[in-house]
């Protein structure tokens, strides 16, 4: 029989994790007391499943695969509700894929990259679907996408055409350095970040295109520590994500308040189910397992650069990884394929790519020279490691700067350097 107290969520302490709401019962208390119960039953359920399978957790890659694949097929037909997104499903799914290292054949990725094209618009950027607006979002998955399958065929960079990405983004800059989303759209940070995710990507980084967005993003951050979508706003996860994501990109992360954000973001772990909440006094979210996760890495990065730090680890990240891993494994696995954001909750691929995303993260360190993995219960549920900037594997974005980094740029402007 295999020894339950290596797992957090069996430890015999493990139940006065629960939240306390002091006699106060809210809307909020009730929701998080709802799910912490629907939690523990999985966890419980796992308890049981320990005595008959000591390897347990098991990532279900066949099921996961499966449903992967299926979305694959059905990329070029309507999705209704997800029609404006199907650049976002292109990546979503190979990128789940590619951390699987689940194989795609050169034909298919053709076909794909030559989807994507379809979503290309005349004057730049990339829209939801073939002759949709173009938009920062789905350019952003897009870039991304091929970047996946650059791995399998170079030729599949052949569809992006760059002078006119770059236009586009100017097009989309504003006065105060921020991006629109789209033309006449809303304005916030994710703007800022896909901006630069596809413009450091493909090698168009430029002065003008990155001027005044440092300070654009300074001001996105709140009292708290993390990252707002707008400045005055409430943090977020997936903004604090973009916000510090971009000041790498931007080479000025010490504008940030990084023990301020280390701070909010640690404190974004949940006690008793042992996944990230997007906002404080927030639900647990499987999603948040990479844009919250994945902020520790950038964190680790840019602090490893003080010589005079000696508060970081050499062996982990600042947050617990084996309870991710639990509550992934253990919460967030569909019984028929593909991940969820909690127990009860529907399969989509969006949660497929960022519980994997986040659970890649979990799994592994790497601090200058020293590679330390965490694999909780199977061997088998190793994961290709993640590049945490852009979330991609470290192989696509290698692809990426190996084929557009000897380009010059399709404008008069200089090419910052890296």
């Amino acid at each position: 029989m295999a020894d339950p107290s290596r797992f957090r969520c069996l430890s015999p302490s493990f139940d006065c994790r629960r939240f306390n709401d002091e006699g106060v019962p809210t809307q909020t208390s009730v929701e998080q007391k709802q799910v912490e119960e629907s939690v523990i039953k999985c966890y419980n359920h796992f308890k049981t499943s320990l005595d008959v399978f000591p390897d347990v957790p098991f990532l279900e890659r066949e099921t996961h695969e499966q449903f992967l694949i299926k979305g694959l097929h059905g990329l070029s037909s309507s999705y209704e509700c997800l029609d404006s997104s199907r650049p976002w499903l292109c990546y979503w799914i190979l990128h789940s894929l590619e951390l699987l290292e689940v194989p795609i054949t050169e034909e298919r990725a053709l076909q794909i990259a030559k989807f994507l094209g379809k979503c290309q618009d005349p004057e730049g950027g990339f829209g939801g679907g073939p002759m949709q607006f173009p938009h920062l979002a789905p350019t952003y998955a897009a870039v991304n996408a091929l970047c996946i399958l650059a791995n399998i065929t170079e030729k599949a960079f052949d569809v992006l055409d760059r002078e006119k990405l770059y236009k586009f983004l100017m097009r989309m800059k504003t006065s105060e350095g921020a991006f629109k989303m789209h033309q006449d759209g809303e304005v916030d940070i994710r703007g800022v970040y896909c901006a630069l995710s596809v413009a450091r990507l493909t090698n168009i980084m430029t002065k003008e295109l990155t001027l005044n967005t440092a300070e654009f993003i300074t001001r996105c951050q709140t009292y708290e520590g993390g990252f707002a979508g707008y400045p005055g706003l409430e943090a977020h996860g997936g903004y604090t994500f973009c916000g510090i994501a971009a000041l790498v990109l931007l080479g000025h992360t010490e504008r940030c308040d990084l023990r301020s954000l280390l701070r909010w973001t640690a404190n974004r772990q949940t006690q008793l189910e042992g996944g990230f909440q997007g906002r404080t006094n927030k639900l647990v979210d499987g999603c948040y397992s990479f844009w919250q996760g994945a902020t520790f890495p950038i964190i680790h990065m840019i602090m490893c650069t003080d010589d005079d730090d000696q508060s970081l680890s050499a062996e982990r990240w600042m947050f617990n990884q084996e309870a991710l891993q639990e509550y992934i494994l253990i919460c967030c696995q569909h019984v028929h394929g593909g991940l969820i954001d909690k127990p009860g909750k529907a399969r989509d691929h969006y949660h497929t790519c960022y519980c994997l995303s986040g659970l890649s993260v979990a799994q592994h360190f790497v601090g200058g020279s020293l590679s330390n993995d965490i694999i909780l219960g199977n061997p088998q549920n190793n994961l290709r490691p993640v590049q945490p900037v852009y979330n991609i594997s470290l192989d696509s974005v290698m692809m990426a700067q190996k084929h557009f980094g000897s380009m010059k740029l399709p404008c008069e402007n200089e090419s910052l350097t890296s």
